[in-house]
């Protein structure tokens, strides 16, 4: 098995209302089988998912924490109302559970690789929604079948650095079980459940960079089990949370 990482070029910036799919058909030779990985931040654009930061009337928690941390109230006010319960608070930084939920950053609200001073990025309402329509309009256009995965970069505990993660899955199952059957030496496997979509949506990162403004990558020749997955899929239970 040879799999392939290449980047999409030439896909411009990103505006409200833009039709996602057909930038992405224009840009890259869209193949059957293929795995489009895309970044949160485009499908967020293009969904209109922008906040100007002139609007927001930061609230007293978010006045206070921003003071003592010298940040932007009103981007705290946002990740505040993005967030559905706090996990922790302390040293400027909002760990939170969002509303889909993912436990991370400041609720994946993010200023970066977005034009204006003053306008911040949201995560995706539905990101496995947006995942479906986009994998539904590219596999029109290019005539056969293929999986998309909607991405973000996600702190892990105790790791240092961040890393892409699937929080979008469509055509795919996001989750290899190998529980059950054996390792080479004949020992049973117990535990073993890849996450195969996140290391997908991680491998993608390195074609896609930081600064290379490249939001898209295509994943070509990995054997994905073809299914109705969902980055939900990715949660970890409440009940099987020790960290809760």
């Amino acid at each position: 098995m040879a799999v392939r990482v290449l980047p999409v070029e030439g896909i411009p910036e990103v505006r409200p209302g833009d039709d996602l799919a057909a930038l992405v058909a224009e840009a890259a030779d869209v193949r059957a089988d293929d795995i489009v990985v895309v970044t949160h931040k485009i499908v967020s654009k293009a969904e209109g998912r922008l906040v100007d930061l002139r609007t927001v009337e930061p609230s007293a928690l978010a006045k206070a924490f921003a003071a003592r941390y010298r940040k932007d109230p009103r981007q705290i006010e946002v990740v505040l109302r993005e967030s559905r319960r706090i996990v922790r608070m302390d040293r400027g930084l909002i760990i939170s559970e969002t509303h889909h939920g993912f436990v991370c950053a400041n609720a994946g609200v993010d200023a970066s690789n977005v034009p204006g001073d003053e306008v911040v990025c949201l995560l995706p309402v539905d990101p496995d929604a947006s995942s479906a329509r986009l994998r539904e309009r590219l596999a029109q256009r290019a005539g056969s079948d293929l999986a998309v995965i909607v991405s973000d970069s996600f702190g892990r505990p105790w790791r240092d650095g961040i890393t892409n993660v699937a929080i979008g899955v469509a055509g795919m199952r996001p989750l290899v079980d190998y529980r059950g059957e054996t390792d080479p030496h004949g020992f049973p496997l117990e535990a073993s459940v890849l996450a195969v979509a996140d290391e997908l949506a991680a491998a993608a990162e390195l074609v896609m960079g930081k600064t290379a403004g490249i939001p898209i990558a295509i994943v070509r020749g990995y054997p994905y089990e073809r299914a109705a997955g969902t980055g939900r899929a990715l949660i970890m239970p409440p009940e099987r949370d020790l960290f809760r």
